[in-house]
């Protein structure tokens, strides 16, 4: 009995801490996220392209696993992570005009690793990250998509998607 107790004891250690180091990297990730949405905001005026129209556009390179705007060397740059077949590419959407200004294959590194990562979220479900970002805008007016990334927690395929307005950002989890 005593043996039980012990290990009772010492699972609820590890859920514990597991909980705190989950909620450590949602800080975390929050802070970031809000660091770069202040640097991004001015940038964000020159688009003209939502974040869902630019995961549609993409959509003819291959199925869309993630996207985000970002600055790339100073400039605002719309990518797009695609899944055709086993290929993994990212595609670049002119965030003026909507269109495909380049297609990479993501052939190693970080970037092959998140879109490995990434298509095993998307293989789970039947739903495209727009409808996320959908949903997501939908409950916070005012506020537009700038990144979507699809991941697994508890078991359940979510969206987390960043929201900006001006220079405030928000970090929501959308189901997938």
């Amino acid at each position: 009995m005593r043996h039980g107790l012990m290990a009772l004891l010492v699972l609820a250690l590890a859920a514990s801490a597991a909980a705190q180091n989950r909620e450590e990297h949602e800080k975390t990730e929050a802070a970031e996220g809000a660091k770069a949405s202040e640097a991004l905001a001015p940038a964000l005026e020159e688009a003209k392209v939502s974040l869902a129209s630019g995961l549609r556009a993409a959509e003819k390179e291959g199925r869309p696993i993630s996207g985000k705007f970002e600055l790339e060397d100073g400039k605002l740059q719309l990518s797009v992570y695609t899944m055709k077949g086993d290929t993994f590419s990212e595609v670049i959407v002119d965030h003026r005009t909507g269109k495909i200004a380049k297609s990479e294959r993501i052939t190693g590194g970080e970037d092959l690793a998140a879109a490995q990562k990434q298509s095993q979220a998307m293989a789970r479900t039947k739903h495209a990250l727009r409808e996320a970002i959908a949903r997501a805008e939908k409950a916070n007016p005012g506020f537009h998509a700038v990144k979507v990334v699809p991941q697994v927690e508890d078991g359940k395929v979510q969206a987390d998607v960043t929201l900006v307005n001006g220079s405030t950002s928000k970090s929501v989890d959308e189901s997938l």
